[in-house]
């Protein structure tokens, strides 16, 4: 890791805000645009929105090397930590969390429509770990790098398996509606493509001209390429969801309350579970900020194709996105200042 947060990552949810005006600003004064945006669809997949996704996800891809998943035995504690944490208990928290605030605290404010819609997001959200921004919570923990690349790497690898059973299994028991077609195609589309894609670039380039050029040079060409495609993303969103956001502003705040106290727990549970196990803080860390961020540009895509660019469930997701990175940073800075704890922990 040679840089931390970046310029674009470290004020995200600044841009998101002025995403959200932009994308109103369009819808409303020049509705034409989404209108014709939104004919360019292909089984329930939006092609524009498609388009700019991938522009998210394949530059993270190219960061995974499934050669260090060779290296798990080396700390097999902090591997389970991550993975249980991840697949074992954050999905179901999530669900919970989520349904408890729509359909209880919230329930006078939130028609139940909506806090299906709703549910749905979080869902999404608490089914997709991180797999990108990560690697920057861990430089700025000070966390293993190469050990954060494993965690990551076998992350991915369980993605391919387990979301798509996860959200179908949790959203049937919420009563929402999932097409399982649609649920496939998007994993297919936003993940597994940009994965192989991302992992024989990795090979071929790495081949041609070595790791070191691959690290230091060939990764960075696309930095702000992921930001692009999110921000493009979220005005087109946005613009889709202008009248749900103007007759519901108070909507935005009351998602954004369970998602920040499902990430605080889901942190302090795999930050305690790692500590109850004496991990050495530089893996212990980045454990715990991989289960309490979320791969949101995951999430997103895949609201959009289940539930539309007008859904409940994708202005969720987007939600998640303006949240993040303060929270996050939050968590960073608590996970700095308790680094004593792990260092006297024998």
């Amino acid at each position: 890791m040679e840089k931390g947060i970046g310029f674009f990552e470290k004020y995200l949810t600044l841009w998101v805000a002025l995403c959200i005006v932009a994308g109103i600003a369009v819808g409303q004064l020049w509705p034409v645009i989404p209108e014709t945006l939104g004919r360019w669809e292909y089984a329930s997949v939006s092609a524009p929105i498609a388009v700019l996704i991938w522009l998210m996800i394949y530059p993270m891809m190219l960061k995974v090397d499934f050669q260090s998943v060779r290296n798990v035995a080396l700390q097999p504690k902090g591997i389970l930590i991550t993975c249980a944490t991840n697949w074992l208990i954050k999905p179901f928290t999530m669900f919970g969390m989520a349904w408890f605030f729509f359909y209880v605290v919230f329930r006078a404010l939130i028609p139940a429509g909506l806090a299906d819609e709703y549910l749905a997001g979080a869902v999404l959200l608490g089914a997709a770990p991180c797999t990108a921004m990560v690697f920057v919570w861990s430089w700025l923990t000070h966390g293993d790098a190469a050990y954060t690349l494993v965690q990551v790497a076998v992350n991915d690898l369980i993605i391919l398996a387990a979301f798509a059973p996860i959200v179908a299994l949790l959203l049937g028991i919420g009563g929402v509606a999932v097409p399982m077609d649609t649920l496939l195609l998007s994993v297919l589309l936003f993940v597994v493509i940009p994965l192989t894609a991302g992992v024989l670039t990795r090979i071929t380039v790495v081949k041609r001209h070595g790791i070191d050029y691959f690290n230091r040079v060939f990764v960075h060409k696309f930095d702000n390429i992921t930001i692009l495609g999110l921000l493009l993303t979220l005005v087109i969103l946005f613009s889709f969801q202008g009248e749900t956001i103007l007759s519901n502003p108070l909507h935005i705040a009351l998602i954004a309350v369970p998602l920040i106290v499902q990430t605080v727990c889901i942190f302090f549970i795999a930050y305690g579970w790692a500590k109850w196990c004496h991990l050495p803080h530089p893996v212990a860390a980045p454990a715990a900020l991989i289960g309490a961020s979320n791969f949101f540009e995951l999430a997103v895509a895949v609201a959009i194709s289940l539930f539309g660019l007008q859904s409940g469930a994708a202005l969720a997701t987007v939600v998640g996105v303006l949240v993040e990175v303060p929270v996050m940073l939050l968590l960073v800075r608590i996970a700095n200042h308790t680094k004593k704890w792990f260092d006297t922990a024998h």
